[in-house]
């Protein structure tokens, strides 16, 4: 599922899910050059990898390590958000103070709905349909998909013949194979390294990963505008970030995520304790559940290797017919989340919106970035100044939160 998102990130800059949002940076621009094919080559080689690393630290050191993780508590999740809005530095595009101005756009954002600590409901104005907050999906596809769609058509509009580019290789060239397993191989330890901390999400290994990859990076200007490495990094991340999810949940019986926590609700339906003893009363169950990963894993691989040619043919086919099909979709798939036309109007506005701020040259990403962290940056903080009585001192007294904040 992780890389399902990768696909639609790569041919249409129009990320699957939050994970997948990186990927559009570097994706996208390699889909434009004629090398979706590589690019989707190479994210299907870094998941495969990512997700069989994560998988041998699940067997082999899984218990010492989350009983370490269980260490972080609400000021050390709060500290490691702040590194990773820290980390949006890398993707302001041209302009800072442009960068800045859609980060906080993002931010504030994230604050519709209910406060988490309070229960008030904040910049509803009224409208029942916002007191849950923002739908993400209905964001990410109009600031993404609609976006690119409308400058699409303005640029090919008055077009006749239009040069569609060639799909070749699915592998990368014989110089970027170092560089793409370097980045892989930083993916995959970055990737599990947060998946044992109960409480994060995807997203923050993969802005980690691509800010990583841009710092050792001998010429950064590539980063952008389809560097092999801003692909294959971020998505070996999401890839091992989901496989070592699952190590506190059968260690520590905690989830570490929302789709993790479904997988809690799961296991107890079916009378399993997550935990210390899941492995003792239960081994078949959870050699089966690590083999099913084995076997998903290198599914993902032969299906997606020789496959990648057929999913970048998307590319191939004339804008008249693609971009009405991917609208339809588009409205399709904002309905569905609730059932509710207001979703879809989100959909369009968005979409609207972050035309116009493409044409102005304001970077996308951090909008979105900023969205999906702010509400972990937020709850994490009140509760922590909940339990420091308003004081900010505490935060520098704890040496994991005090670390994070320093760097």
């Amino acid at each position: 599922a992780m890389y399902g998102g990768t696909i639609t990130s790569i041919l249409i800059n129009t990320p699957g899910e939050s994970a997948s949002l990186i990927t559009c940076i570097d994706g996208y621009p390699m889909a434009k050059q004629g090398r979706a094919g590589t690019a989707l080559g190479a994210a299907a080689i870094g998941s495969f990898i990512g997700g069989m690393f994560a998988l041998a630290v699940l067997i082999a050191v899984g218990p010492f390590v989350a009983k370490q993780a269980l260490k972080f508590g609400p000021p050390e999740y709060f500290a490691l958000v702040v590194v990773g809005l820290s980390l949006l530095i890398g993707m302001m595009g041209k302009s800072l103070v442009r960068g800045l101005i859609a980060a906080f756009f993002g931010l504030t954002l994230a604050f519709v709905g209910i406060d988490p600590l309070t229960g008030t409901v904040r910049f509803a104005f009224g409208e029942e349909h916002l007191e849950d907050g923002i739908e993400f999906v209905s964001l990410a596809m109009g600031m993404f998909g609609l976006s690119e769609i409308l400058i699409s058509a303005e640029q090919n509009l008055n077009s006749q013949h239009q040069e569609f580019p060639k799909i070749q290789n699915m592998m990368p060239k014989r110089e970027e194979w170092i560089p793409t397993l370097k980045a892989i191989l930083r993916g995959s330890g970055i990737g599990v390294m947060l998946g044992l901390v109960p409480g994060t999400n995807s997203v923050i290994p993969t802005i980690l990963s691509y800010s990583i990859e841009k710092k050792v990076a001998k010429d950064p200007s590539r980063f952008g505008k389809g560097a092999i490495e801003g692909v294959a990094g971020p998505e070996t991340a999401n890839n091992a970030y989901a496989g070592a999810a699952l190590i506190p949940l059968f260690t520590l019986g905690i989830p570490s995520s929302p789709s993790i926590a479904v997988l809690l609700g799961a296991f107890i339906m079916h009378g399993l304790t997550p935990g210390p003893t899941l492995l003792q009363k239960n081994p078949e169950f959870v050699w089966g559940v690590i083999a099913s990963m084995f076997i998903g894993n290198t599914i993902l691989l032969i299906m997606n290797l020789p496959l990648a040619n057929v999913w970048a043919q998307i590319t191939r086919v004339p804008f008249k017919i693609l971009l009405p099909n991917i609208v339809i979709i588009m409205i399709l798939g904002s309905y569905s989340l609730n059932n509710s036309l207001f979703d879809v109007g989100s959909m369009l506005i968005f979409g609207i919106l972050g035309y116009f701020m493409k044409k102005a040259e304001f970077p996308l990403g951090p909008v979105l970035l900023t969205f999906v962290l702010g509400k972990i940056l937020e709850s994490s903080l009140m509760k922590s100044l909940t339990i420091f009585n308003g004081s900010m001192l505490p935060f520098f007294q704890r040496p994991i939160s005090a670390t994070l904040l320093i760097i």
